[in-house]
Formats: structure tokens, sequence, C-alpha cells
């Protein structure tokens, strides 16, 4: 008795019940999409969030020394007139008191109220305060740009990171509306080259839009439980285009080629090959994104989430709605031809295939060479999290946000934040304000340390013992209260050092990581900017190993499962790390040397994002090619001929779905976020590596040269045994 596929009773199923699970998909579609409309709204910040010090330093200088949840500036710059001058003080003021009702405004500090730090030259700032988060400021960006005054000799621009994250989250959308506008039309191109009419070629892009309407649509529900971050808008519409289109373009084209055994059967031929290798290649996929999960980090969380929803759901549109939709169509699949394909590129594919694997050596080790040149430059890659550089260079943001680094410095902008936190003792006694006293010292000791604020700043330049002498009469106490209130409360301290060394650079990072530690009895505790750095760039580095260990050990496995063997899946993984490589490494030359464009550093985010939605779209393709091998393999039992005939039958529709998959995804290069354009220009390179270096030169020299040794399974006994086919 003949064994069934699981994949053959789902074919049966979905003729049987084909117009029931079109309306279904249908129906689903349409109330998704009324909430994936939506799904921007809720989106806020970089994603650059996680639990840990940074973060608890902020909640308590919130709780206990009344730092705002959020702020946003007011840089003001001016080619004529000097901040001392009346007229410019005249529009400063009018520019405060337009803050007044500006929705959860808390309080505006002016520049004129700490002059020695918000002044430089012609350039100063203004900082509007508010009790909300990070991400709910949409309201309020918006009424203080609608508020803004304006004249002709003296600039106000508004800058800070709530308004760089909502212009992120603009210019997103607009490139994402970009990315579309350019690659499915190239999409379509490319699928009417492939099958020649209208119907067939526009199948692939109705299931690649389907699956990014639901995904997003179910992401909205997601977002309103969880931190989203504004780089899903893009990354999942990149992900579920390219993947639907590709897995639906393997589905019509199986379904064209079995359509001459009747419209059931082809269908259920079509679930059971293409369907298969469509479950897997999404399983591949799946797993590649779920190593992210264990990075502790909002953004790596959500893209993660965000991409196994659509990977998901692009596997269940394409083996349940299209096979439905493809059985209501029948042979008018082929309906609307435009032209007929031309035949005579198999004959191509198949001297090209015969050429390789009669010199399997030489080929294997030239492509090893080509590949082996490409990863030299990743030695010199840096990585740094997107900023105000991330947006466009027109953006009013960036540019007031980049004049406010140059002016007033990086070193002075952004301190380490020092918390001293002591179980027992209030830091306002003798023994802690001498603690404190040698805390300061030792800080200022240190190299990296170009000077400290703390309470003795503001105190007339008392140490600790006079400080506790001062603060024991009733007139000291109110004397020094306004200088004590914003660095000591009861048992918490706050010091803050600014560095002689890059705030985000790796001493600083080694200087904050020594210094979180058991001090004389008080617990420090570490923030600012450089703690951020630090913290995100540990987590990295600490949790991306174990995701890689776990994508490659079930990716492996779960090969195995596939294909009955031990090499074909080492192989594969092997192939696609290296091909990976090589793509980090062009990439670095393409951002970071120069010669193409301004030298930019390469997105912290980037290197993750791509290794985990490549990875498992590289196999997309193994899968396809090497179910096709096993097919003919396992009714033939010959190696060669296999590889042979599995390499002709499937490359033109292999490439077409690289090709598909390029446009998609590098359609993202002509994008204006830098993040997006890195991750856009890293999946299309190795995408384009591993259609032609690795599958059209790597594969047929390895399976020639292994030989029937690529079939090899432990504990198995009949390595030719038949698949069980329709009846």
């Amino acid at each position: 008795m003949k064994k069934r596929s699981p994949f053959l009773a789902l074919g049966r199923f979905t003729y049987r019940f084909r117009i029931l699970i079109i309306t279904f998909w249908a129906l689903t579609t349409i109330l998704l999409g009324f909430f994936a409309v939506k799904l921007p709204s809720i989106l806020a910040g970089s994603g650059f969030e996680m639990d840990g010090s940074f973060s608890k330093v902020e909640n308590i200088l919130q709780d206990k020394f009344d730092q705002p949840k959020s702020s946003v500036m007011l840089v003001f710059d001016s080619d004529q007139k000097r901040p001392q001058d009346d007229e410019y003080k005249s529009f400063v003021q009018i520019a405060i008191e337009q803050m007044d009702d500006v929705q959860d405004v808390v309080g505006v500090q002016s520049p004129y109220d700490a002059p020695d730090k918000m002044i430089q030259e012609n350039v100063s700032f203004a900082s509007v305060q508010f009790d909300k988060s990070f991400g709910d400021l949409k309201t309020s960006i918006e009424q203080i740009r609608e508020r803004l005054p304006e004249d002709k000799e003296i600039s106000v621009s508004l800058t800070g990171g709530p308004v760089i994250a909502e212009d992120m989250n603009t210019a997103s959308q607009q490139d994402l509306a970009r990315a579309e506008a350019i690659g499915l039309p190239a999409a379509l191109i490319i699928l009417l080259l492939a099958f020649g009419g209208l119907i067939a070629a526009g199948l692939p892009i109705i299931v690649g839009l389907i699956s990014v309407v639901s995904s997003l649509g179910l992401l909205y529900f997601y977002g309103q439980e969880e931190n989203v971050s504004i780089f899903l808008l893009n990354v999942v519409p990149m992900i579920g285009l390219a993947l639907g289109i590709d897995f639906a373009l393997l589905l019509v084209n199986r379904f064209r080629e079995e359509l001459h055994q009747g419209i059931e059967k082809a269908t259920m031929i079509s679930v059971q090959t293409a369907g298969r290798s469509i479950a897997f290649s999404g399983l591949c996929v799946f797993l590649g994104l779920s190593g992210m999960l264990l990075i502790d980090i909002d953004i790596f969380k959500t893209v993660a989430i965000g991409g196994m929803v659509v990977v998901i759901l692009s596997v269940l549109n394409a083996v349940t709605f299209l096979p439905a939709l493809l059985a209501v169509l029948g042979s008018r699949v082929n309906a609307l031809k435009l032209f007929k394909p031309s035949e005579n590129r198999n004959s191509v594919w198949h001297s090209f295939a015969a050429f390789v694997m009669k010199r399997p050596v030489i080929m294997a080790i030239t492509a090893a060479c080509l590949l082996g040149l490409s990863v030299t430059p990743v030695k010199d890659m840096k990585l740094s999290i997107p900023e105000a550089e991330a947006l466009p260079p027109d953006y009013e943001s960036r540019t007031a946000f980049e004049k406010f680094e140059k002016t007033f410095g990086e070193d002075e902008l952004y301190p380490v934040l020092i918390v001293a936190e002591s179980e027992d003792a209030y830091l306002t006694n003798e023994d802690s304000l001498l603690a404190l006293e040698k805390l300061v010292k030792d800080l200022e000791d240190e190299k990296e340390v170009m000077r400290t604020e703390s309470i003795f700043n503001f105190t007339d330049q008392l140490n600790g013992a006079e400080l506790y002498q001062v603060l024991q009469t009733e007139q000291g106490k109110q004397q020094l209260s306004p200088a004590i209130e914003p660095f000591i409360n009861n048992k918490t301290a706050v010091i803050r050092a600014y560095l002689s060394v890059n705030v985000t650079g790796d001493a600083a990072k080694q200087f904050v990581k020594e210094w979180e530690r058991e001090y004389d009895n008080l617990s420090l505790t570490i923030g600012g900017v450089t703690k951020f750095n630090q913290e995100i760039f540990d987590e990295i580095i600490e949790k991306a190993p174990y995701g890689l260990y776990i994508v490659l050990i079930t990716t492996l496995f779960i090969l195995m499962i596939a294909f009955r063997s031990v090499f074909i899946p080492i192989k594969a993984i092997f192939m696609n790390m290296l091909s990976l490589a090589a793509t980090f490494g062009i990439l670095v030359w393409i951002f970071q040397s120069g010669a193409i464009m301004e030298p930019v550093e390469i997105g912290l985010m980037i290197p993750v994002f791509t290794f985990g939605i490549v990875f498992g779209l590289s196999m997309d393709y193994e899968v396809f090619l090497i179910s096709r091998i096993q097919e003919i393999y396992e009714k033939k039992g010959n190696n060669d001929e296999a590889t042979l005939v599995g390499l002709t039958s499937t490359s033109k529709i292999i490439t077409s779905a690289a090709a598909i998959m390029i446009v998609i995804t590098g359609s993202f290069a002509f994008t204006d976020v830098m993040p997006v354009k890195q991750i856009g220009i890293a999946i299309a390179l190795a995408i384009f590596i591993d259609a032609t270096i690795v599958r059209m030169i790597f594969v047929p020299s390895l399976m020639k040269l292994l030989g029937d040794w690529n079939w090899w399974m432990p504990f198995t006994k009949d390595k030719h045994k038949r698949r069980g086919t329709p009846s």
C-alpha cells in the first residue's frame, strides 16, 4: 500500500473546497486590510529599547529628580544676530511662549536659563519637556511645528529623539511607497517573461500583496500590546512581497506543467511537490528569523515576529488560496498571452550545467576564490546605532540635530550618568558625603574623564565634611536646597561625568562597563548615551551567536528530514554562510569605502537582519532545486543525470524567482532612510550571489564531486524508494 503524502491530501482538500477557501481569504484580507492601514499610526521609535541600566537610570531620574519623560529641542540660529541682541532674545521668547498650550508640555527651559550650556556663538537651544514617553508625542510635535514663529534673520528648527523618530516613520512610509512603485512593476515584467501571459504573471503579485496586507493587519493588534519599531513597515512588505511572489511563482509554474493531466490532478500534484518545497522553504525562513528573538532588544524581537507572521501567511496563501484559485481558473491560467516564452533557454542552462559538471574541481575553486575575495573587507566593518544621520539629508530634524551636536559637542551633550544608591544611610550624612566626595575624585582620576558635575560643584566647592557641617543648620539647609535637590534625593545621588574620549567609542563603553559596581557601600548604576550603546552592543554580541547556533542546527535537521541526506544540508548551510559573508564584505565596500557614496557606517542591526532574512530565503531556492533533483534521483538512481536534469528544469524558474527577489528588495536601494537602503541592498546582493555563484557553479560542482554520497543517510536501507503519486 502506497504511503500518502499529507501535501497530497491538502491538495485534494483544496480542490474540493476551492470556492470556500477563496471566499475565506478574500474576506480575511478585506478585514485585516482595514487594520493594516492603521499600523503606521502606532509605530514609534527606532526600536533600540531594552531593559537594562540605561532604562533604570532614566526611571530613577524621572521618579526622584523630576526629569521629564521626554523632551525636544528648539534650535535657534542666525547669521546676523547674536543671542545677546534684543531682537534675538525677543524671537526666542515668542517661540517659548507659543509652547504654553501645546499638548502634554510640562515645562520649557530657555537658553537664557543656562547660557553657559545652551548658548554658543550664534546658536542656542531651548528644551521643551513632556510628561509623556518618547512614542506618544505625534500630536504635540505637530502642534509645535504649527506654532513656530518665522523671521527673516533668525531661524528656529525642531529636533530631538521624538521628532527624529516621527520623521523616520514618515520617511519610511514614503520609502515603502517608492520601493513598491519600482519593485512591483519590475516583478510583473519578470513574471511576464517567465510565463508569457497576464493571468499567470498576475497571480504571484496578488498572493504577495494578500500576504503583506494580512500580516500588517495582524501586526496592528500586536502593536497594541508591545512597542513596534518603525522599521517593521519596511521589513515586512520586503519579506512578504518577495517570499509571497516567489512561492506563488513556483506553484503556478508546477501547475502549468501538470495541467495536461487535468485540473484536479494538476492541483494535487502542485501542492504535493511545489507545496512541499514551499512549506520546507518557509520553515527555513521562519527558523532564520526566530534566532533574533533571543536578542532582548525591541527592534529585533518585533522584526522577528513581524517576519515570522508574514512567512506563515505567505506559506498558507501559497498552499491554500493559490491552488484553490488555480483550480477555479484551470486552463484559463494561460489566458491573455502576450507572447510565448522562449524554450531555448533550457538548452543554455543544460549546456552551462554540463560544462560545470565536467570541470567540478576547477569551477568549485573558482567560485570559492570569488567569494573569498568578496569576504576580505568584512574585517573593516564599522557598526553604529542609527540616529539622525539615518534620515534623508534634507530633513529639518536631521540638519538641526547635526548643527546642535556640532555646536555644543558630543562630549558636553552626552555625559555618563552615575546614580549612587545607599540601602541604609541618607546621602546627606557625613559618611555618605565623604564617600561621594571620594567617588567623584576617583572618577576624575580616570583618564577617560574630562570633568565631573556633582553636588560639590554647586555648593561653593565645599568638601564633604564642610558640606555636612553647613547642612546641620536650618539656614544652611535652606541656602543649599536649590543646589542639593538636582543631585541628592534621600538615599540616591547623581553624578555626571563628561568624557575626554568618543562617547560611543570602545574606550567609553569599557569605562561605563567597569564602573557599574559596588563602591564603599554605594551601589552604582550607569546611564547615558554611552551606557545605552554599550548595553545594545553587548546584548547583540552575547546573544547573536546563540541565535546563530539554533538556526544552523535546526535548519540542518529540517533539511536532513526533507532530503533524507547528511551531506546536502551541510553543503547548503556552508554555501549559505559563505555567500552571506561575501555579501557583508561587498556591503562594507559600498557604504564605507567612499568609492560609491559618502562613507557611512553600517547599521548595527543590518548583519543580524540580513542573516535572519537571507539565510531562509536562500534555502528557498536550495529546497526547490534539490527537491527536483531528489525527485529524479529516486526514479532513475543516477546522481549525475538527476543533477543535470534537475538544474536544467528548474534553472529558468529559480532565476526568475531570484530576479524577482532582487528587484523587490533591491528597490529599497532607492529609498532615503539609510538603514532601509542598507538592508535592501544587502538582501538583493545576497540573493544575487546565491543565484549565480552558488546555485550555478557551487551546487553542480559539489553534486558531481560527491556523487551518490550526496544521498547518504545513516540507518536507512532503500535509497531509491519512490514517493506515492496521486491516483
